[in-house]
């Protein structure tokens, strides 16, 4: 394995373990799949430079376009749970309740 190779994927688990692991606010459960889709977007770039075809090129757009509606959609569920329970810890949060 590259060093290149080896540091995304070590950012990619980074992040999927910050997710896992810290679980008590939806702000940082963010940040950590925010920084997973970075991570992706950066090895996906790197992936189709060194293929050097331009068929690959659109992907790491198309992947940067979704993170940001991932990111958006996040943002305003932070704020819709903020506004109504007075803070973004997912302890408090009920799924069951309607």
């Amino acid at each position: 394995m590259t060093p290149v190779h080896f540091a995304f994927s070590s950012t990619f688990m980074l992040g999927l373990a910050g997710l896992v692991f810290n679980r008590t606010h939806l702000l940082s459960a963010l940040l950590c799949l925010e920084a997973m889709m970075l991570s992706l977007f950066i090895a996906l770039s790197i992936w189709a430079l060194q293929l050097d075809s331009t068929n690959f090129s659109p992907s790491p757009m198309l992947l940067l376009a979704f993170s940001a509606c991932e990111a958006s959609a996040g943002l305003a569920l932070l704020v819709a749970t903020a506004r109504t329970h007075g803070n973004d810890h997912l302890q408090s949060l009920n799924l069951l309740q309607c």
